[in-house]
């Protein structure tokens, strides 16, 4: 798995949880996964959660953290327990940055002292991989929801060391994943 932070800013509407996205935009082709800040303004005709969609929710934020993820040759379920890996390796990072436990994991979210929701996610399916999008907030004005931000609440600013290292960390563990499957042999 390849990784890659983008330096310029760049808005998030949804619009970029397609297959290829990553490849078309960035020249990195396979199993990748690449973060850029910028907002974040989802309305309910780019929704992949149905449960949003029929409660008629949007995502917005004025800044975010935004990884999109795209692995080949797996299920859905399978991409579901990498989304929720992803944000273990998230949350770890973050309270190791922070140096306290400040966030806790539910799921696929991330909140800040147990109300406060600091990240958004969905892993979902097309016909050639899986695609996640986590978004972390840096700045939440505008968040429909009780929103906290890596640099309004966790004063958190070095945000493009802190997305590298959690980008490096979840390569390592794919990679290492994939050798623990070749090194075992079948029994019968």
């Amino acid at each position: 798995m390849k990784y890659y932070f983008e330096d310029a800013k760049k808005p998030y509407t949804g619009s970029e949880l397609v297959s290829h996205w990553i490849y078309k935009n960035t020249g990195i082709l396979g199993d990748a996964i690449i973060a850029f800040a910028g907002s974040c303004n989802v309305d309910v005709s780019r929704m992949v959660d149905l449960e949003d969609v029929r409660n008629e929710d949007y995502i917005y934020s004025e800044q975010m953290l935004h990884f999109i993820i795209e692995i080949f040759g797996i299920p859905l379920e399978e991409g579901v327990l990498i989304q929720r890996l992803f944000t273990s390796i998230l949350q770890d990072r973050i309270n190791a940055e922070c140096g306290e436990l400040k966030v806790k994991r539910i799921g696929d979210d991330l909140f800040y002292r147990d109300t406060k929701k600091l990240s958004v996610s969905i892993c979902t399916v097309s016909p050639t991989s899986i695609l996640i999008h986590t978004g972390l907030n840096i700045i939440p004005d505008g968040a429909p929801v009780e929103a906290a931000g890596l640099k309004t609440d966790l004063g958190l600013t070095n945000i493009q060391t802190l997305a590298t290292s959690c980008m490096r960390l979840l390569a390592e563990e794919w990679a290492d994943t994939k050798r623990s499957t070749y090194k075992v042999r079948a029994v019968v």
